[in-house]
């Protein structure tokens, strides 16, 4: 039990960062987790290169650690098509103008994000039949009574329905968050 809660509240959490990587129309430091410098001969995170900070409410203003740097990180930013980001640089910050969302692009995001909400579901669900299937090993070899299947069976369910309730928890508050003009 102990395990495959572990492995739903990872599910749980990996949904959460995979929603916190998604554009909200404000800007948001996370928003450039994925992007890869090509820095010093091999791609590096972009917050191993350079700072990350929220100048205003539409505006990402990074500072690298190193200026030889500067090129690279504007040509990572704008070469990742998903966030569609134009970097300006003025030889010491690079800077991040974050655009308005159109209704139709607010839509297509949280669209996005319910497909994310699925994958992290059915990860749930691997973890279930995980779980069951242990329980029907125990069961099989005797080292678990009928009665104690039966009522692993039922946390199994309960617990599975407990972390699916928090990842629709989670993807009501982003697309609410998304529709907020």
């Amino acid at each position: 039990m102990e395990e495959m809660k572990l492995k739903m509240q990872g599910v749980v959490e990996r949904f959460k960062n995979e929603l916190s990587k998604l554009r909200t129309g404000r800007a948001h430091p996370d928003m450039l987790a994925g992007v890869k410098v090509e820095a010093y001969g091999q791609f590096m995170p972009l917050n191993q290169v350079a700072n990350v900070v929220v100048a205003d409410a539409t505006l990402l203003n990074i500072t690298p650690f190193d200026p030889s740097t500067i090129q690279a990180i504007a040509t990572a930013i704008r070469n990742d098509q998903s966030l569609g980001l134009n970097p300006a640089d003025d030889g010491r910050v690079v800077r991040v103008p974050i655009p308005a969302l159109t209704e139709e692009r607010r839509r297509e995001i949280v669209k996005t994000a319910s497909g994310k909400a699925e994958e992290a579901k059915i990860a749930l669900r691997a973890a279930r039949e995980d779980a069951r299937k242990l329980v029907k090993k125990m069961k099989d070899e005797k080292t678990a009574s009928e009665d104690d299947a039966k009522r692993m069976e039922k946390q199994i369910d309960d617990t599975t329905q407990e972390f699916t309730s928090k990842i629709e928890a989670e993807l009501k508050a982003k697309e609410a968050e998304l529709m907020k003009i």
